[in-house]
């Protein structure tokens, strides 16, 4: 499957979801009020400091994609914290199309829930998906294998319509997640690994960058049918950070190294 020369995956500036539920977790439950929880997800907007990551955010991609002549598709979910997104990074000319294979992982009864409430009633589900996050499905939402079954329609989009084209697509840390575990092919061990990790460099931030290429950044005469390299940038963050180009190694194993896998899981019944 050949992918756009350029895919650079945007998530969205800190929404008031976001600044709710990190409040929460922090002991104040305020922000959940009555008319709060009436809302759905999708129709959050972005907080003060979401609008100044989104233009800020903007300011580095006019920079690095916008000299010359800039995206041939700008796509967003059809979440509103997205749409707002896009809108504030001011590229020139662009031209938006949403697609709700774009919109973020349904969480189900977790969606809207403030953090003391979660673990009351949602505790033993949590437990599970510490054991195992891939296939773990939210009370009445969406498992992340499904959710990758979304993404794959839009990368099939993107093959049809957008070769060697250059694309942005703002959405949501989820799905920019399954983007990831799609085209890079990471296995369910390497997911679970993420998801648990502590460090900083793991997470997907708020306005973070996910810059997927098929032109060897050293040699841009050479190119490949699939993403080659992919870099990360966080231009909205005090320092700016970035992960600098990295090659993608898409795994494949011998017979021993599946059954190295495999004894990885201890048997209970022979």
């Amino acid at each position: 499957m050949t992918l756009p020369i350029d895919l650079v995956l945007v998530r969205h500036g800190q929404s008031e979801g976001n600044k709710a539920k990190r409040l929460s977790e922090a002991g104040d439950h305020t922000a959940f009020s009555e008319n709060f929880r009436k809302r759905h997800s999708s129709s959050y907007r972005l907080t003060r400091l979401g609008r100044k990551q989104a233009e800020m955010t903007g300011i580095w991609l006019r920079k690095n994609f916008c000299q010359e002549y800039g995206f041939d598709r700008h796509c967003t979910s059809e979440a509103i914290r997205a749409k707002e997104t896009g809108a504030l990074h001011g590229l020139p000319g662009a031209d938006w199309f949403t697609d709700p294979y774009l919109t973020e992982r349904d969480w189900g009864d977790l969606d809207i829930c403030p953090e003391d409430e979660r673990i009351e009633r949602f505790g033993k589900s949590l437990e599970m998906r510490e054991i195992e996050p891939f296939f773990w499905r939210p009370p009445n939402g969406e498992s992340f294998m499904t959710l990758c079954l979304r993404i794959d329609r839009v990368l099939d989009t993107l093959h049809r319509e957008c070769t060697d084209k250059r694309v942005i697509i703002d959405c949501h840390g989820e799905a920019m997640r399954a983007f990831q575990v799609r085209i890079e092919r990471l296995s369910q061990l390497r997911f679970r690994e993420l998801v648990l990790s502590n460090r900083p460099e793991d997470r997907i931030h708020n306005c973070e960058v996910i810059h997927y290429t098929r032109r060897d950044p050293n040699n841009s005469r050479r190119q490949q049918t699939y993403p080659g390299w992919v870099r990360k940038v966080r231009p909205a963050e005090d320092p700016f950070w970035t992960s600098g180009w990295m090659k993608i190694t898409r795994p494949h194993y011998s017979n021993e190294d599946l059954l190295q896998e495999v004894s990885r899981y201890p048997a209970f019944l022979e």
